[in-house]
């Protein structure tokens, strides 16, 4: 039975994937920001996957309590198998962009919380040789785009240290897989250009768990966003920077 930390849990993709892995006999630790939404959460998967799962908070920023809340996880959890990584902001970009306060907010929600939280766990796995971590990131970091390249630059690093952790991890028995999401149908992407090719969060969860199963190490979701984003990378620079898009 895999006992699995699902951080940023009250996210519509992180709840349908506690679903997944509920179905499946995971015990599940389910931690957000808010301990109202998040309790909400977990008993919504426990009723409906006849389990019982675990709530608590963590927040992503304060980076001195992350050793303590992970030894908290595996000790309620009776041991720690599987770490999923679903937190994340897109923020105010405009804002971001002028504002240095407001750039590192964005970078810390997406990309240093994220390091911090799955390093701590990379080191509990490693030690018991098996395991998996999944790592949600985004589309956005294949190229720093005007619109979102605060945002989208976290998502690249993301994507760069889970690939280096990956290779790390290689000879240790623990799987470690990035997930390259497209937009979806929530509220963080509401009223956002893009709307024809946003999927639904539970056809996400569908296809992320499908990818997990199969141990697959970079999936694209969906799959058409791999040569969308092979196209894009291919304009040359001279262009891309002035494309509006």
């Amino acid at each position: 039975m895999n006992r699995v930390l699902i951080l940023g849990a009250t996210s519509p993709i992180a709840r349908a994937l506690a679903l997944r892995f509920a179905a499946d006999g995971a015990r599940l630790f389910l931690a957000a920001r808010n301990a109202d939404e998040v309790r909400r959460v977990a008993e919504d998967v426990g009723t409906r996957a006849g389990v019982t799962a675990l709530a608590g908070t963590f927040d992503a920023s304060d980076f001195a309590s992350h050793d303590e809340f992970i030894r908290r996880v595996a000790l309620e959890l009776g041991g720690l198998d599987g770490v999923v990584v679903c937190f994340g902001t897109l923020g105010d970009e405009d804002s971001a962009q002028t504002d240095p306060a407001d750039a590192l907010a964005t970078i810390n929600q997406n990309l240093t919380g994220a390091v911090s939280l799955m390093t701590l766990a990379a080191r509990h796995l490693e030690q018991q040789r098996s395991g998996f971590i999944i790592a949600i990131g985004s589309v956005a970091g294949e190229r720093g785009r005007k619109k979102n390249y605060v945002y989208g630059s976290a998502k690249g690093a993301l994507a760069l240290f889970v690939q280096g952790l990956r290779g790390r991890l290689a000879d240790s028995g623990v799987h470690v897989m990035t997930v390259k999401l497209g937009t979806v149908d929530t509220r963080m992407t509401w009223g956002r250009e893009g709307a024809l090719l946003t999927i639904a969060p539970a056809k996400a969860a569908d296809l992320i768990y499908a990818a997990y199963r199969k141990r697959a190490e970079v999936v694209y979701v969906p799959w058409f966003w791999r040569v969308i984003m092979g196209a894009v990378r291919l304009i040359p620079e001279s262009r891309f920077k002035r494309m509006s898009f």
